[in-house]
C-alpha cells in the first residue's frame, strides 16, 4: 500500500518507520504547510500536522478521492464541516483524538464507568492529562473525548480548564518535557476515589494504529472512527 505522510514530525517519522516495517511504500511526505503537492500513486494518507492546515490537508485528500485519515487536533471546530465535505465528495474520512489502540480500549472503560456513576451524585470527576512541551492544544483532544463521553452520561454539562463550576468537569493539562501522554480520570467523595489511568511510554502505540486504521479504511466509503476498526462498541 502507499501511503501520503501530510506532518512529517516525530508522528509522522514514527509512522514511516512503521508502515515501511509492514511492507508499505511512503508515496509523499510534506511538512506542515499549506503545499501544493499530489497524490500520484497514493492509496490512502494519513494527516498528523498542526491545526491550521489539517483541513486544507483532509479537503485536498478528499477532493483527490484519496481516503484520508487525521490524528491532528485542535481544528475541531470545523469538524461538521469536514463531514459534509467528505459527504458531497462521496469521500473517506476518519478522524480519531487518538489512534492508540490501549487508549481507544481505554474509551470504552471510561465510558462504562461514567454508566455506573451517573447515578451517584456525592461524586465529583476531575480530568489530569500531561503530554510533552511540543504539544500546541490543551487539552488534548483525547481529554477532550473522554470529557464529552462522561458529559453523555452523567450530571455534568461541560468541562473546563479554568476554575470548575458544579455542573462542569475540571480538565488539568500539564505539559511536561518527555511525556508521550498519560490521562487520568478521578472520581471523588469524601470516602473515597476511584480512578482509572492510560499512560502511554512512547509514541509507538500511536503511530501503529494510525497504520493499522490506514490498513482497515483502504477501498472503503464513508465516514469512520476507531470503533469501527477495531470493531468495538
Amino acid at each position: 500500500m502507499n501511503i501520503a505522510l501530510l506532518g512529517y514530525g516525530r508522528m509522522g517519522k514514527s509512522i514511516e518507520a512503521i508502515a515501511i516495517n509492514r511492507n508499505h511504500t511512503i508515496s509523499l511526505k510534506i511538512s506542515d504547510t499549506k503545499e501544493d503537492y499530489n497524490f500520484s500513486n497514493t492509496d490512502v494518507a494519513i494527516d498528523f500536522s498542526i491545526p491550521s492546515v489539517a483541513v486544507f490537508n483532509i479537503k485536498k485528500a478528499l477532493d483527490a478521492g484519496v481516503p484520508i485519515i487525521s490524528g491532528t487536533t485542535g481544528w475541531l471546530s470545523q469538524y461538521g464541516e469536514v463531514l459534509d465535505y467528505c459527504k458531497e465528495k462521496n469521500g473517506t474520512f476518519l478522524y480519531a483524538s487518538n489512534f492508540s489502540l490501549g487508549v481507544n480500549i481505554f474509551f470504552e472503560i471510561n465510558e462504562r464507568l461514567s454508566q455506573l456513576m451517573a447515578g451517584l451524585p456525592e461524586y465529583t470527576t476531575e480530568i489530569e492529562e500531561i503530554h510533552h512541551t511540543q504539544k500546541l492544544d490543551a487539552p488534548s483532544g483525547t481529554a477532550i473525548t473522554l470529557a464529552e463521553q462522561i458529559v453523555e452520561h452523567t450530571k455534568y454539562n461541560n468541562w473546563t480548564l479554568e476554575e470548575t463550576k458544579s455542573d462542569e468537569i475540571h480538565i488539568k493539562a500539564k505539559r511536561i518535557e518527555g511525556v508521550p501522554g498519560t490521562h487520568e480520570i478521578t472520581y471523588n467523595s469524601d470516602i473515597d476515589s476511584i480512578s482509572i489511568k492510560h499512560t502511554a511510554h512512547s509514541r509507538q502505540g500511536f503511530a501503529m494504529g494510525a497504520v493499522i486504521a490506514a490498513e482497515w479504511i483502504k477501498n472503503k466509503k464513508g465516514v469512520f472512527s476507531m470503533k469501527d476498526v477495531l470493531n468495538i462498541g
